[in-house]
């Protein structure tokens, strides 16, 4: 009977001790899965810009331009951007070929775009891939209607609405012709959303008077 005791003993100690192992385990995994989501965050660098041209004779906001970084030297985010700018007949230019796994979406008052056309490039020191790693910096540019480069920019004309055809040039998302256009004192949201980690939001206003290159801090 005690050896009986003894071993019935044993054996649930053993499984007490085997879930506290596994269960300390399964907590180890949560932990670093929550400090990796953190570590893949982004942090905005510097001012945002807004740039306006004119959609018929009426000027308005065609796209923001802000610098991210990879925030608490975190993992590596992809930032392989659906989209182009070679300030070439319109702008932007669709990668077909990319495979974008960051999105990003607009707001205001006005109208929302849960997936807007976004292009990028690299501000100083890079390894040549479009990982945003630590002590990188991405110029990130938000494109809200089309840029027709040969008009410049200050001339009727310069900018048009996306009509969702991106084969003809331009970006297939954005500000249609049923929609609102941007201009002076609008207040809008920008939403960047990596594959991992938390969203980076800017909030910004666009001034009373528009130009063609506006600081939005």
């Amino acid at each position: 009977m005690l050896i009986a005791f003894v071993v019935v003993a044993s054996v649930f100690a053993f499984t007490i001790v085997s879930a506290g192992v596994f269960s300390s385990e399964a907590n180890k995994q949560t932990i670093h899965a929550g400090l990796s989501e953190t570590r893949t965050g982004l942090r905005q660098h510097g001012s945002a810009f807004a740039f306006a041209g004119y959609e018929g004779t009426t000027q308005a906001v065609f796209k923001i331009v802000f610098i991210v970084s990879n925030s608490l030297a975190g993992e590596p985010v992809d930032l392989t951007p659906p989209y182009t700018a070679d300030d070439s007949a319109t702008d932007p230019d669709i990668d077909s070929a990319a495979n974008s796994a960051t999105i990003i979406a607009y707001a205001d008052e006005n109208q929302r775009f849960s997936d807007l056309a976004w292009s990028m490039k690299f501000i100083g020191n890079n390894n040549s891939d479009n990982l945003l790693e630590d002590g990188e910096k991405v110029e990130i540019t938000v494109w809200l209607m089309d840029r027709i480069t040969g008009t410049p920019v200050g001339s009727n004309g310069s900018i048009a609405f996306t009509d969702g055809d991106s084969a003809n040039g331009g970006s297939a998302t954005g500000l249609t012709s049923t929609g609102t256009l941007i201009t002076k004192s609008t207040r809008f949201v920008i939403e960047l959303t990596p594959q991992l980690g938390s969203p980076l939001t800017i909030q910004r206003a666009i001034p009373p008077g528009l130009r063609n290159v506006m600081n939005l801090n």
